[in-house]
């Protein structure tokens, strides 16, 4: 049997998927325990143990200033700018990928002005945003929206401009209004897109978010990498790092899943 044809179970790809993880980290500690026998004192690549004593203190020992847990209150810190920014840019996706998708007045006039938001670099934004709208939470939560809300729309509203034309015939015939068209036809089979253009969104709304925090932030993970780098404690950056993947793949995993139960219809088989 030719591989393109061969089917990976369910239970196979959890495993397959393990091994290059597995055999990355393996070479971590490879390397590393090599490093630490020639030079102990070796901070650029610290060990599992060394990484565990760092990242303690910031877990479960309170900050002497603020009295807080400094990694739950950066954890925390950085989601909740996340969550607004991120749902700022799906609710302004969905409305305005449905309106320039079917309305092709819309579409025409509004089109180039979000593809010309789209194509500016974001992060070139952000020197303009912290000038407009100060250090404070609101710039960092513009980046993000800016950062991303542009793709998203374009994305929502070139699949609903593609949807067969059949489906728009058949509902004017009916009696369909614009608006019903939009509400009726365009939104049921935006929303498993939608979910699938957050995906997508996810990387790049870390970097900016990341990118915010380390320019002006005095909390979040992204202000805590940059702050203890002048240090090189990459025993906590490496943990940091990693925690912050761990938190993207599991709100990717989610993602998948809510769309995979809410619109079942939207999957093919093997999926």
């Amino acid at each position: 049997m030719r591989w393109v044809n061969r089917q990976v179970r369910r239970s196979d790809r959890v495993l397959l998927g393990a091994v290059p993880i597995l055999l990355l980290v393996l070479l971590y500690l490879t390397i590393a325990a090599q490093r630490h026998a020639v030079n102990p004192a070796d901070k650029i690549l610290p060990l599992p143990a060394g990484m565990a004593r760092a990242v303690s203190t910031l877990l479960f020992v309170p900050d002497q200033l603020t009295g807080k847990l400094l990694f739950w209150a950066d954890t925390w810190a950085s989601l909740e700018r996340l969550g607004i920014g991120l749902g700022i840019a799906t609710l302004s996706a969905l409305l305005l990928g449905l309106v320039l998708g079917v309305l092709p007045p819309v579409r025409a006039t509004l089109g180039p002005l979000v593809t010309g938001i789209a194509v500016i670099p974001p992060i070139a934004l952000l020197p303009i945003l912290f000038i407009a709208l100060g250090l404070g939470e609101t710039a960092k939560i513009a980046l993000i929206v800016i950062g991303i809300a542009p793709v998203m729309v374009r994305d929502i509203a070139a699949h609903v401009a593609a949807l067969p034309s059949e489906q728009l015939i058949k509902a004017q015939t009916l009696g369909a209004s614009s608006w019903q068209i939009m509400i009726r036809v365009a939104l049921p089979q935006a929303m498993p897109r939608l979910l699938q253009a957050v995906r997508l969104a996810l990387g790049p709304a870390w970097v900016f978010l990341i990118s915010a925090e380390a320019i002006a932030s005095d909390v979040g993970l992204g202000y805590r990498i940059f702050l203890v780098r002048r240090y090189l404690s990459m025993d906590v950056i490496i943990p940091y790092v990693a925690w912050i993947a761990v938190l993207a793949i599991v709100m990717d995993a989610t993602l998948a899943l809510l769309s995979q139960r809410l619109f079942p219809w939207a999957h093919g088989a093997g999926h």
